[in-house]
């Protein structure tokens, strides 16, 4: 009863300041709305009512709650919206800490509910019209917003604020902006988008007013007249799309839906939730049946149109996504945004929920990705960046053909004039600019011919040997040598500054010379590092690399040594064999993160890290910035993409690959034949009359050494063993390698070749003794003969290796293992039950295999190993999906599924892999033949 008193006593106090301050009855549109969209509509809204309770229009102000009737006509104090804000029911509304509505601001509303709560003036009628004062522009100035080019390239469509205008193009696709030949006007608000159907009959126009509504419409383009209208959103457009069957429009906006509507009829066919921010684009497959949409909240989405099935998220973009598509021909989805970057899945959803791989992420702009848009038949794509650039793409390989830097002013809107080859950019400023390019210019300008060096063959001769004689510590007193030689030297002299030593030799364009100091080796002081030089004394070009994409270190530093745990920032999007540049180090992408708790493995993939071109590996910090970089031939030009482009020279502080320690070696091409210069030094400017020196030119000679480094092997009988062979490589020899066994007596097989791949540092191999083989004596395994052979220079190189010193047969095993196809997992080539088992799995695919234990007494866990579980697979092919225990046949199971992932960077190869396990001794599985395909 006091509660109701109090009540009372506000209402009175306030009608009677109204009745003083106001002399005209309120209205909704004109005295309530604006107060309850200002502190209310926030949070109570349609789309995300808080308390279930909406404020948003008229319709759900007529609503009740648990406490009452929201409105009660006549009644303010049997009204809980006033209630809550007088404070006399709980919770207050708005909340204390927010902004709060003014006495007079109240008194509206009480006001305006003694007086009936009319509403006979709602916007319903008229939904375009805000309840705010117009603010008036200060500048005659209507910005492009859209703009659309008929199919047939004889008409632009220009969209503007409240309008579109047409005009007829020429064939060089000019035309006179004075002169238009037919409108669209009375638009609710800005024209977001414009979309023409396939003969040019028809466009779809997109608009809307923030916070009110959304418009979409299908216009005749003959007579700009309606043909169908689409309201359904609440709040302003971003776009709608025609399907390319012209059957579908998609429409999609800040308030975070995309509606799919029947042309025809006019019906919606379909609501697709998901996003968590505004939908900035949507795109129709080639076909119709799929569409694509771009969100604020960072991601793409993939849906199915027939049924509105999300088929896949995307979430590798970093920030808001502005614009999306698919490619003309439908097998790639490419999308770019506010992270400056391009990305481009390969669509394979097609039947179902899928992950859709994304195979390309160039940095594309300095600024935010505003539009793109593909040219002619697909095989070229533009990029509009905030940046004022325009790029061209050539989407075989998402590598850039060419840049249009300095635009006057940002492009918010783009269409392409396929029969003019002409770009289109609707502008800020309010004007249109044409950007035309053609073939010739562009193959001219991107396909410069840059002349190859052909190899050069060194005359064999003898070696020389000479002594360093003083004062050769500038270029133009370098002292004169000729190579294959062995210069000792000294990094010491009586002037000021540390000592330098300069040599001056003569080569042919295409000769390799290796330069390679011998310091540390022979315990000298000296920490050695040389460099080339044109006889001018100037630097010798190695080769630059332009930066395809920022990152930085995100967990502890890197010695100058560990070749694992390299956890870089967006590794998602790199791919394994890439370069990656580091304060003057290049290392290569080995294998990717197993997980979250995981890094890049880097070449070699264990041990010591490798340098390329001649870098020296290097300690690194936390934070450190790093970049995935592409060598540019020395003469070709870059476009510039906005992030730093890195010149190697000749140069070498440690040997790169770590063979001869600290002690220095490159690799010197000669590009054109003349005088060079060799210059020594000490890396910290130290010197000293014991800091000596030996300087050896000589002919680069690339050969190999294989070990074997299972010398003892023990197999039970019926069972498996695996057995490895390690490559060390000479002057950098990345040939494949293969290792062949002989002589093995019966009883025992063993796979062979066993081949290194191109580049990597091992192989492994299975060795089988069947039920008569025993253990081999000491004559025995001297018949045992291995070998590794290469080809090098287009001759067959082979050397011996190491035997086994022991191969003993154990009588009893508890454990025998194999592999087998798994019940829904992949289906072997042949089906014949003795045969060796052969698979095939596709670049950036998985299959599905199973591995089978036979305990006979084993117990306890079998475990198979973490990432190198699949023995012997091919470079980029890993056993995946593993947990932190890896591959692992519990105590109480036999058996257990495994997956087989090819990464998109796997090679077409065929190649036998098996897994091992420690338990009983040792045992490995049968060996299985995997055929990697192209995808």
């Amino acid at each position: 009863m006091k509660t109701a008193s109090l009540i009372s006593l506000s209402l009175m106090v306030v009608s009677c300041f109204w009745q003083l301050a106001v002399a005209e009855s309120p209205t909704y549109q004109k005295d309530v709305e604006p107060v309850l969209r200002k502190y209310c509509v926030g949070c109570h809204n349609d789309a995300e009512p808080e308390a279930d309770i909406s404020l948003q229009s008229i319709k759900s102000l007529q609503g009740d709650t648990s406490q009452g009737l929201l409105l009660k006509p006549g009644n303010p104090i049997a009204s809980h919206l006033v209630t809550v804000m007088l404070g006399s029911a709980e919770p207050k509304m708005p909340p204390e800490d927010e902004p709060q509505p003014s006495q007079d601001e109240i008194n509206r509303i009480v006001q305006w509910i003694e007086a009936g709560a009319s509403h006979d003036d709602s916007p319903s009628d008229s939904p375009w019209k805000l309840p705010v004062e117009p603010i008036a522009s200060s500048v005659d100035t209507r910005p492009v917003s859209a703009i659309a080019v008929s199919p047939d390239g004889q008409r632009i469509a220009i969209g503007r604020y409240g309008q579109v205008r047409f005009y007829q193009l020429d064939n060089q696709g000019v035309y006179n902006e004075d002169n238009s030949v037919l409108e669209i006007a009375k638009l609710p608000g800005k024209v977001t988008s414009l979309h023409f159907n396939q003969d040019g009959t028809r466009i779809a126009v997109a608009s809307g007013v923030a916070g009110l509504a959304g418009y979409a419409a299908i216009f005749n383009t003959d007579n700009a007249q309606e043909v169908q209208a689409f309201e359904g959103h609440s709040d302003i457009l971003f776009d709608a799309e025609l399907s390319p069957d012209g059957k579908t429009l998609a429409t999609c906006g800040y308030d975070r839906k995309i509606l799919l509507w029947d042309i025809k009829t006019g019906k919606q066919l379909h609501e697709m939730t998901g996003h968590n921010g505004a939908i900035y684009d949507v795109g129709f497959s080639p076909d119709s049946q799929f569409l694509v949409s771009g969100s604020a909240d960072d991601t793409c989405k993939v849906w199915r149109v027939s049924d509105a099935v999300r088929l896949d998220t995307l979430p590798q973009p970093l920030k808001e996504v502005y614009c999306c598509a698919f490619s003309p021909d439908g097998k790639t989805i490419v999308a770019g945004g506010a992270d400056n970057n391009l990305r481009v899945w390969k669509f394979v959803s097609q039947d179902g929920p899928k992950i859709n791989p994304m195979i390309q992420a160039r940095f594309a702009h300095e600024g935010p990705v505003q539009r793109l848009a593909f040219a002619d038949d697909g095989s070229k794509l533009f990029t509009i960046g905030n940046d004022l650039t325009v790029k061209l793409w050539d989407t075989s390989n998402y590598s850039e053909l060419k840049l249009w830097s300095d635009r006057p002013e940002v492009a918010m809107a783009v269409a392409y004039a396929a029969p003019s080859q002409a770009l289109f950019l609707g502008q800020m400023n309010g004007k249109v600019q044409r950007i035309t390019w053609n073939s010739e210019e562009l193959n001219s300008q991107q396909s410069q011919q840059v002349a190859s060096i052909d190899p050069m063959p060194i005359t064999a001769t003898d070696m020389s040997t000479t002594e360093e004689a003083e004062g050769n510590d500038a270029p133009d007193t370098a002292q004169p040598v000729t190579f294959p030689a062995k210069i000792k030297g000294t990094i010491h002299n009586e002037a000021s500054g540390p000592d330098v030593d300069f040599y001056r030799f003569s080569a042919l364009a295409g000769q390799t010379w290796v330069l390679e100091t011998n310091a540390a080796r022979s315990k000298s002081p000296l920490d050695s590092h040389i460099s080339v030089y044109h006889a001018d004394g100037t630097p010798v070009e190695r080769i630059k690399l332009q930066a395809v994409r920022d990152s930085y270190f995100t967990f502890r530093g890197k010695n100058d040594s560990i070749s694992d745990d390299f956890r870089i920032f967006n590794w998602e999007e790199m791919k394994l064999n890439q370069f990656l540049y580091s304060n003057g180090e290049v290392a290569r992408l080995w294998l990717h993160p197993r997980g979250p708790d995981s890094g890049f493995k880097v070449y070699p993939g264990e041990g010591k890290r490798w340098g390329y071109f001649d870098t020296t590996p290097l300690a690194h910090a936390l934070g450190e910035p790093c970049y995935v970089v592409e060598p540019v031939i020395s003469g070709q030009s870059i476009v510039p993409n906005g992030l730093p482009v890195f010149t190697l020279y000749y140069e070498n502080d440690d040997e790169s690959r770590r063979t001869i320690g600290d002690d220095s070696q490159l690799y010197f091409t000669v590009p054109v034949d003349g005088d060079y210069l060799v210059k020594v030094r000490d890396v910290r400017g130290f010197e000293g009359e014991n800091f000596s020196y030996e300087l050896i030119g000589r002919a680069r000679q690339e050969d190999f050494r294989a070990s074997n480094a299972t010398r003892e092997v023990k197999v039970g009988g019926k069972s498996y063993r695996e057995v490895r062979f390690r490559s060390s490589r000479i002057d950098n020899f990345d040939g494949p390698i293969d290792v062949r066994v002989e002589g093995l007596p019966e009883g025992f097989t063993i796979t062979s070749p066993i081949t290194i791949e191109a580049g990597q540092i091992e192989a492994m191999g299975v060795l089988h003794a069947d039920e008569s083989a025993k253990t081999l004596d000491a004559e025995q395994l001297k018949q045992v003969k291995i070998t590794a052979t290469a080809k090098i220079d287009g001759k067959d190189v082979t050397h011996d290796v190491a035997g086994f010193t022991k191969i003993e047969v154990r009588d009893k095993t508890k454990l025998g293992l194999r592999i087998e196809p798994a019940a829904e997992g992949a289906v072997p080539i042949n089906h014949q039950e003795d045969d060796l088992l052969e698979f095939e799995v596709k670049a950036g695919e998985t299959i599905m295999l199973k591995v089978v234990a036979n305990r006979q007494g084993e117990k306890g866990n079998i475990s198979f190993g973490k990432e190198g579980s699949g023995r012997n697979l091919p470079f980029a092919v890993n056993v995946a999906n593993l947990g932190l225990n890896g591959l692992m046949i519990m105590s109480d199971q036999n058996e257990r599924e495994f997956y087989i992932s090819a990464d998109e960077v796997a090679q077409p190869t065929s190649r036998l892999f098996h897994l091992q396990t420690g338990s009983d001794g040792g045992h490995a599985t049968q060996p299985v033949l995997l055929h990697i395909r192209p995808n």
